[in-house]
C-alpha cells in the first residue's frame, strides 16, 4: 500500500511522504492523501480496515469544523482481479484514505516559530480563530472535570515511568507528579464547576504549532484528534494550553501572551486562569514522554519538557500594573510588550478599556462605535468592568495590566485599591508625550480597538488630571526603551 502511494502513479508526479507514529501522508502538488497506519496502541486502534475507515470519516467531519477548505473526501484504495492497486477503482476496497488539499509546508507555524516571532497579526487572528471555534464546539456531558484531569496526571506518571531507564531523572518525575497533584487539589472544585458550566467541549485536542498553518495569511487549525473522544473532549483552556506551552518552549512567549489575551477578549474564561499552570504543566509532561517514545535518542528534548513542566508549576505572586496617559501615548503598546514579562507564563492579562467597551456593546474589538458609546455613564461602567476583571485575574493568581486613559484621580485610586484588596503589588505608569506627537500618532492609527481621534485628544488636553503620583515615563522614544524603563520601575 505504502509503496503504491509513494510511487505516485495516482498523481503522475513526484510524491513527498510525511510519516508519523499513526499515519503516512503522501503529498503531490496540491493534493495530499492520508493513510492510517495499521497500528494498535494504548490510545488508538487502527488495526482493521473497518476501524481505519471509521477513523477517516471522523477525521473528515471533525476537521471540517476548522479547515473545510483542506478536507475534501474519503477515497478508497481498491485491488483489481489481477492484484493491481488503484485509487478509487472498481475493485474491492482494501483501505481508505482522507483526501486533503495540500498547502505550503513552510507555512506551518512550528516552522515559522523557529525563524522568529509569528508574522504580524497572526497571533491576534489565531486567538480570534480558536475562540470562535470553541464558541461553536459541541458541549459534551459526562466528560471533563477534576476526574478527567486526575486521570491525565496519573497517565503522565505511568508514561514517564515507562520510558527507558536513565532517560528521565526520577526525582524530577517525582517533583512533577507531586506538583501536579498539589495544583489539582487547589483547582478541583473549579474544574468541576467549569464542566457544569459547559466549558468542556469537543475540542481540537492536539492544538500545537505543527497542526496550524497559514493559508492566505490566515491561521487554519487542522489535524484534530479524532481517534479518541475522551482525549479531545476537554476543558477549552486545556485545549488552548497545548499551543501556549508550545510557543513558550519555542521562546515565543510574546506570541503566546497575545493569543491568550485575544482569546480572553473574545471569551470570558478569566476564572479558569487558576487552572492554567496545571494545564501547561500537563501539556509539557505529555510532550516529554511522547518525544522520547517517538525518538529514544531525544533525551535532551524530553528532559527540557519535564523542566518546563516544573517551571509552569512554580508559584508566582500576582501583581497589578496600570498604564495611563492621553490617547496616542502608547499605552497599549507598552501594556502588550510588558505583559509577557510579568507574572506566571505566558504573562499578564491585559485589560484594555477600548476592548472592554466593545465587548459591552457586543462588537469585535476593531469595530468602530458611535458617539453614544462614549457617554460619562458608559465610561464609568467600562472602568468598573475593567477593575472587576482585574480583580478576578488576581483572585485566580494571575497578574493583570490595566490599559486606560486614567485621566481622573478617582480612577487612578480605584486601580490602586483593586490591588490593595487583593493584597497584590501595584505599579502605576503615566506616559508623557508632546501633543503634536500624539496628534500625528492618532492620525496614522489603523485597525485599532481605540476610536479616539484628534478631537478626542483635544478634549483630554483641556482636562486637568490632578496630582499624579504614578511613575512618569517619557514615551516618545522607541517601544523597547519604554518597556525597559517600565520594567526597571516595576
Amino acid at each position: 500500500m505504502v509503496a503504491f502511494l509513494r510511487r505516485g502513479d495516482w498523481a503522475r508526479r513526484k510524491v513527498e511522504v510525511v510519516t508519523t507514529h499513526i499515519s503516512h501522508v503522501f503529498i503531490a502538488g496540491d493534493r495530499a492523501l492520508k493513510l492510517k497506519r495499521a497500528v494498535r496502541l494504548p490510545y488508538v486502534d487502527f488495526s482493521t480496515i473497518e476501524l481505519r475507515k471509521a477513523a477517516c470519516g471522523r477525521e473528515l467531519a471533525l476537521n471540517r469544523r476548522t479547515a473545510p477548505e483542506l478536507y475534501k473526501q474519503i477515497v478508497a484504495v481498491t485491488r483489481d482481479q489481477d492484484g493491481a492497486l488503484h485509487l478509487d477503482g472498481s475493485g474491492e476496497p482494501v483501505d481508505w484514505l482522507v483526501e486533503m488539499k495540500a498547502f505550503d509546508q513552510g507555512q506551518l507555524l512550528d516552522r515559522l516559530a523557529k525563524l522568529g516571532p509569528l508574522p504580524s497579526g497572526v497571533a491576534r487572528d489565531l486567538g480570534d480563530a480558536i475562540a470562535a471555534f470553541h464558541d461553536t464546539a459541541e458541549v459534551m456531558e459526562g466528560f471533563g472535570g477534576s476526574e478527567t484531569i486526575a486521570g491525565i496526571v496519573a497517565g503522565n506518571v505511568d508514561a514517564l515511568s515507562a520510558c527507558p531507564s536513565g532517560v528521565f531523572d526520577a526525582n524530577m518525575i517525582d517533583d512533577v507528579t507531586k506538583g501536579c497533584r498539589r495544583a489539582l487539589a487547589r483547582v478541583r472544585a473549579l474544574l468541576d464547576r467549569r464542566r457544569d458550566q459547559g466549558r468542556v467541549r469537543r475540542c481540537h485536542g492536539d492544538l500545537h504549532l505543527g497542526n496550524i498553518c497559514l493559508i492566505d495569511r490566515r491561521p487554519v487549525l487542522f489535524d484534530c484528534l479524532e481517534f479518541d473522544e475522551k482525549l479531545s473532549t476537554i476543558d477549552v483552556l486545556y485545549d488552548l494550553a497545548f499551543l501556549l506551552m508550545d510557543l513558550v518552549e519555542h521562546r515565543r512567549t510574546g506570541d503566546a501572551n497575545m493569543i491568550l489575551n485575544r482569546y480572553l477578549d473574545r471569551r470570558d474564561e478569566t476564572d479558569g486562569l487558576a487552572a492554567l499552570p496545571l494545564f501547561l504543566a500537563l501539556r509539557a509532561a505529555i510532550r516529554a514522554h511522547v518525544t522520547v517514545t517517538r525518538d529514544p535518542s531525544a533525551k535532551g528534548s524530553g528532559n527540557a519538557y519535564v523542566a518546563a513542566a516544573l517551571g509552569f508549576l512554580l508559584p508566582a505572586r500576582p501583581r497589578l500594573i496600570a498604564v495611563g496617559g492621553l490617547s496616542g501615548s502608547g499605552k497599549s503598546t507598552l501594556a502588550y510588550r510588558l505583559a509577557p514579562e510579568i507574572g506566571a507564563a505566558p504573562g499578564a492579562r491585559v485589560v484594555r478599556s477600548d476592548v472592554i467597551r466593545k465587548r459591552l456593546f457586543g462588537v469585535s474589538p476593531e469595530m468602530p462605535l458611535a458617539a453614544d458609546a462614549y457617554t460619562v455613564d458608559v465610561t464609568k461602567r467600562v472602568y468598573q468592568e475593567m477593575l472587576d476583571e482585574a480583580a478576578r485575574c488576581l483572585a485566580a493568581g494571575h497578574s493583570a495590566i490595566l490599559d486606560a486613559v486614567f485621566l481622573r484621580p478617582d480612577e487612578r485610586e480605584d486601580a490602586r485599591e483593586t490591588a490593595r484588596q487583593a493584597d497584590a503589588p501595584f505599579s502605576g505608569f503615566w506616559l508623557e508625550v508632546q501633543p503634536t506627537v500624539l496628534e500625528n500618532r492618532l492620525a496614522g492609527r489603523r485597525n485599532d480597538a481605540s476610536d479616539a481621534d484628534v478631537a478626542v485628544l483635544r478634549k483630554q488636553l483641556a482636562i486637568d488630571p490632578g496630582p499624579l503620583d504614578w511613575t512618569r515615563i517619557d514615551a516618545v522614544g522607541n517601544a523597547v526603551g519604554v518597556v525597559r524603563a517600565a520594567l526597571t520601575k516595576t
